[in-house]
């Protein structure tokens, strides 16, 4: 077979395109393919390192898209009816109680922290309550910060109590309870908004979204322990943690001094394993430690402890 001519220049030197590669030159789709490849682990690098120095340099932003992309997952993940990473084993609810030295009907506590997006359910043994469960909360909606009025959607964040009456079996979001707001401490802030529940599903207009699986089984240690005898329990919301250094971290937020103002029925629960006594002075939370063996049913009212001066 003849030779294929090569191409030409137009001045007729050869085309170099078209002569195959001396000796030591690497083919040109190698190189490219090189190049791409360094260029995505120079990507890969970077992204890490610049999220990184943005969390270092502006912690609230970088909080904020976290936030946000937590929502995201979390409900691509629902719509899959995947449960999300750190969902209990639904399926032996009697197993994890018996493993606790618990029952259905003692007596429960809730604290929710939105920023880690969990729903911690206490049970009463021997005087005080034991940690039983860390549910995922698969949504709750608005930002870091307590609900100020109708239509802000906002989540709730304070002290509240759950009764019988607050119960909604037949909620359009499967099962769901009310947590109460406005409470006496909204009312004296002229707080506004209702129906602001721990539901189902995996959707929030100011309320937490548990997923239908995740409340049935809170359903069935709330109700157990209504019908048990406890008149009510008490849920403490959150916007995080409430330590010193994620304070500090928020200590430019206009919410700063209603956060700082939580912490200390935050520490109370924490250092006492009971549910603190909880009154609304002025327009402040007012703190007392609760009895041992207490369950937590005593509601939050308008009124000073001795001593206390209304603000």
């Amino acid at each position: 077979m003849a030779d294929t001519p090569s191409k030409a220049s137009p001045d007729g030197t050869p085309d170099a395109a078209a002569q195959p590669p001396q000796r030591g030159q690497k083919p040109r789709k190698r190189r490219t393919g090189r190049l791409v490849f360094r260029a995505l682990l120079l990507l890969l690098i970077a992204v890490p390192i610049s999220a990184a120095l943005f969390a270092l340099a502006r912690p609230v932003d970088a909080e904020r898209t976290w936030i946000g992309i937590q929502r995201h997952w979390r409900h691509t993940l629902a719509s899959y009816k995947v449960p999300l990473p750190g969902t209990p084993d639904l399926w032996n609810l009697d197993k994890r109680l018996a493993s606790h030295g618990l029952a259905v009907g003692n007596p429960i506590f809730m604290r929710i922290f939105k920023r880690e997006f969990e729903l911690e359910l206490w049970m009463l043994r021997d005087g005080k309550f034991h940690r039983f469960a860390t549910y995922p909360i698969c949504k709750w909606s608005g930002e870091l910060g307590p609900k100020i009025k109708t239509g802000d959607r906002q989540a709730p964040e304070g002290f509240y109590t759950v009764d019988a009456k607050a119960l909604n079996p037949n909620s359009a979001w499967h099962r769901s309870f009310n947590l109460g707001f406005p409470n006496a401490f909204d009312r004296a802030l002229g707080r506004s908004g209702s129906f602001l529940m721990v539901h189902g599903g995996c959707g929030s207009i100011g309320c937490y979204a548990m997923t239908n699986p995740v409340i049935d089984e809170i359903w069935k240690l709330v109700t157990s322990a209504l019908n048990g005898g406890q008149q009510r329990f008490q849920v403490q919301v959150f916007p995080f943690r409430m330590t010193e250094s994620n304070l500090a971290r928020h200590a430019g937020s206009p919410q700063s001094a209603f956060w700082t103002s939580l912490k200390p029925g935050y520490d109370l629960f924490d250092a006492n394993l009971t549910p603190p006594k909880v009154s609304v002075c002025g327009k402040t939370y007012a703190f007392g430690p609760g009895v041992e063996g207490s369950d937590g049913s005593a509601p939050i009212e308008a009124g000073c402890p001795t001593g206390a001066t209304a603000r």
